[in-house]
């Protein structure tokens, strides 16, 4: 079942984004940690020393895991910020400020 039947939600239609200059539908209201997980993608930063891969953590603001870069501006927590349509959105290392 459609996850949009059991709350009877009507989205209005879906726009695009980029992310790393690719194509990605968005449904209204959804963040950017919400778009990239409906398109199967769990991790788009690695930390700084070690490299390693990050994502969605908490969810809520609080772990700054999910830093990603929205329209140039780096270190955006991907699971706060809503997208609009034609938005560009780059994976991130380490600080964000070396792109």
């Amino acid at each position: 079942m459609n996850p949009l039947d059991l709350v009877r939600a009507e989205p209005g239609p879906a726009f695009t984004v980029s992310l790393d200059g690719r194509p990605i539908d968005v449904l209204p209201g959804r963040t950017v940690a919400a778009a990239l997980w409906a398109e199967g993608i769990t991790s788009w930063r690695s930390t700084r020393d070690a490299g390693r891969p990050r994502g969605v953590f908490c969810g809520i603001g609080v772990c700054f895991d999910c830093l990603v870069t929205v329209n140039d501006r780096p270190n955006q927590r991907a699971c706060l910020v809503p997208l609009a349509p034609g938005d560009s959105i780059r994976t991130q290392e380490g600080t964000g400020h070396d792109d």
